[in-house]
């Protein structure tokens, strides 16, 4: 018990904080990013331009079957030797935003596919156009089947940020190895730290998505 309290000092808290900071930091930025570039990219797949969505498609499933540590390896090590060196937390965000660009684009896809091809020849019966269409009629319908695979996915990202701990990230994994490091008397106290704050933010984001959910069902 006494090493608990030692390890939640105040000073070890802030440290902690800091470092939840940077992961939700790079979270976001890399969720908003992935979500605009795989909205963009599931969408071109799926409407099969010519050779354009087939060389996306060979371009995703590539992305898809790498490593995302390998990505982080290459975004902050093998791009200097191309004459671009990214800070740390740029680095971050642009791995994470290439990797979960990628899953994020063919879950869209696979969205847009689930619906009814019906509700498309429907739409343009009407009068409507390809775009209105898409825009109006099938995309509305795809969200609402998109949001619990895309949520398990961002939930993802937000853990795989301790991946970034490899580049020196000082997201929260870091953080807390820099504690515990100075003491091995508290890595368990740090591991149990690590686990609350790490289901805080992604309980905070699957409570969203239920949010999200019910309006779009409503």
């Amino acid at each position: 018990m006494h090493n608990f309290i030692q390890a939640y000092s105040w000073l070890n808290i802030r440290y902690l904080l800091e470092g939840l900071w940077v992961t939700v930091e790079v979270s976001v930025l890399s969720i908003i990013f992935s979500f605009i570039i795989g909205g963009l990219l599931g969408i071109l797949r799926y409407v099969k331009i010519k050779y354009v969505s087939a060389i996306i498609g060979f371009v995703i499933d590539i992305i898809r079957n790498l490593p995302l540590l390998l990505i982080l390896f290459f975004t902050y090590f093998g791009l200097p030797n191309l004459g671009f060196k990214p800070e740390v937390i740029p680095a971050a965000i642009l791995a994470m935003t290439v990797f979960e660009s990628a899953m994020v684009a063919e879950i869209i896809r696979s969205g847009i596919v689930a619906v009814d091809a019906g509700q498309m020849e429907a739409a343009r019966s009407n009068g409507m156009t390809y775009v209105q269409a898409m825009w109006h009629i099938i995309l509305p319908q795809a969200i609402r089947k998109m949001i619990p695979p895309l949520v398990s996915q961002f939930v993802s990202l937000i853990k795989d940020t301790s991946l970034a701990t490899i580049i020196m990230l000082p997201e929260l994994m870091y953080h807390a190895q820099i504690i515990y490091g100075q003491n091995s008397n508290y890595v368990l106290p740090m591991f149990l730290a690590l686990a609350v704050l790490y289901f805080i933010v992604c309980y905070a984001l699957s409570l969203l998505s239920r949010v999200l959910e019910k309006r779009l069902s409503a």
